[in-house]
């Protein structure tokens, strides 16, 4: 009872901070995906247009929450007024260029999938012919919705009015760096969208077409579903993530990181560019098997290794639920401290190591010879070693948020995996006011 007591004084004394994201956005989300699942799973729907139908029973529940419960829409960082609305004749010159920069965006987009057969090839194909089926109702739709948003914001001279007035040569001053952030937002949106949805169909079909019949019967099967189901959760969370970037549910990108390494560090972990694929220089799966070759003739080590991999599996989806609305790579949408983010700074990247390294065991090697396991061993510690890359670009883009350094020093001081960090190479966590702790 004491430490208890302890507990909640000093959380008291030192309260988190505020997240930007709802604990009830992520949960109405969940709750959607659940049902279409469970209906899915009833009926065999294992098809592309059920992962489809998925992704908008994701996305709409958490549309409905974030304005009528959250009224995010009402959020300061939006950038509308929504009681100040201009005569569209004083903003139509205004919403004409931006519609010319932003169509301008779409059009240069278009022609790098136009240009490149990667995306016409295996799931990319997919995102192609989606792309393809929305394209009229976006550049349609983009129209009213300018014109109507443009009325509301504060500043309605944004990056793609920039880009527009560029494009038309116009002889009005452009906000510094616009052009160049506005790009690199829609590079992020382009490039990850497409992969997101390329996964979105084998993700959710092969779970719904998973062997039920053997999961009760056999605890590996069982943890393998459920892992199946988690990747499902983080892949809808994500793709809804990157549809939904708009300003009126608070969600806009409010910047790209500049940073060449933050770039380089995010792009080798995907496709095209990816690095720990198969064949590619770091991938340690040569001479490797996964954790139930190691463990057979143990079931029970087996079965307890098995679900500690789907809680570390569970703990990476919880993080991109958390996000809400408003998961993306290399951005700042707004500052998250809730959910498994009230523990740890980067969860995801932490759990997908662990899990890789539980799961492959790569200090083990079936071919026998110790040089594959060195080998692979290294090569685990490098991909590890690019995540922590990622998480440093992604500390040094957010840090210009003093919310996220808000955030990152409570971190210091109470974030469970920190501390236990600084525990281990003998770090003190520091005081409130920054300095160490006696």
């Amino acid at each position: 009872m004491y430490h208890d007591a302890t507990l909640a004084s000093k959380a008291r004394a030192d309260p988190r901070p505020a997240s930007a994201v709802s604990t009830g956005v992520g949960l109405a989300g969940l709750a959607g995906l659940l049902a279409w699942t469970a209906f899915a799973l009833t009926y065999g729907l294992d098809g592309p247009y059920s992962a489809l139908v998925n992704v908008v029973a994701t996305g709409v529940p958490m549309v409905l929450w974030s304005i009528f419960v959250d009224k995010v829409h009402r959020s300061p960082s939006t950038g509308i007024d929504w009681n100040q609305v201009r005569p569209w004749r004083e903003t139509i010159d205004i919403s004409l260029t931006k519609l010319a920069g932003l169509w301008l965006t779409w059009g240069g987009i278009a022609c790098v999938y136009a240009l490149g057969r990667f995306y016409w090839q295996g799931g990319y194909a997919f995102s192609m012919w989606c792309f393809t089926l929305a394209a009229p109702f976006l550049f349609a739709g983009s129209i009213p919705w300018v014109i109507w948003m443009d009325r509301r914001l504060i500043e309605p001279r944004d990056g793609a009015w920039a880009l527009g007035a560029w494009l038309m040569n116009l002889d009005e001053p452009r906000p510094h760096g616009a052009i160049a952030g506005h790009l690199r937002a829609w590079a992020v949106k382009g490039f990850f969208l497409a992969f997101m949805l390329a996964i979105v169909p084998p993700n959710f079909g092969d779970f719904i077409r998973g062997d039920t019949a053997q999961l009760w019967r056999d605890p590996v099967a069982l943890a393998g579903w459920l892992i199946a189901f988690m990747f499902l959760v983080d892949v809808a969370f994500a793709t809804v993530g990157y549809i939904l970037t708009f300003r009126a549910l608070d969600s806009h990108i409010r910047s790209a990181t500049p940073l060449a390494a933050g770039w380089t560090a995010a792009l080798i972990c995907y496709p095209p560019f990816v690095l720990m694929g198969d064949g590619g220089p770091l991938d340690y799966h040569p001479g490797t098997s996964d954790y139930t070759h190691w463990l057979a003739g143990h079931p029970t080590l087996m079965a307890v290794l098995a679900f500690v991999l789907v809680a570390l599996t569970a703990i990476y989806a919880w993080a991109t639920v958390a996000f809400g609305l408003r998961f993306s790579n290399l951005t700042h949408r707004g500052i998250l401290t809730h959910g498994p983010y009230a523990f740890s700074r980067h969860p995801a990247y932490l759990s997908k190591n662990l899990f890789w390294i539980l799961s492959t065991i790569p200090v083990l090697s079936t071919t026998g010879n110790w040089v594959d396991a060195v080998r692979n061993t290294v090569l685990m510690g490098a991909v590890a070693g690019i995540y922590y890359w990622r998480a440093r670009t992604e500390e040094w883009h957010l840090g210009a948020d003093p919310a996220y350094r808000e955030y990152s020093a409570w971190m210091g001081r109470n974030g469970w995996v920190p501390r236990f960090f600084g525990w281990v190479i003998g770090r003190k966590p520091p005081l409130r006011d920054g300095a160490p702790a006696a």
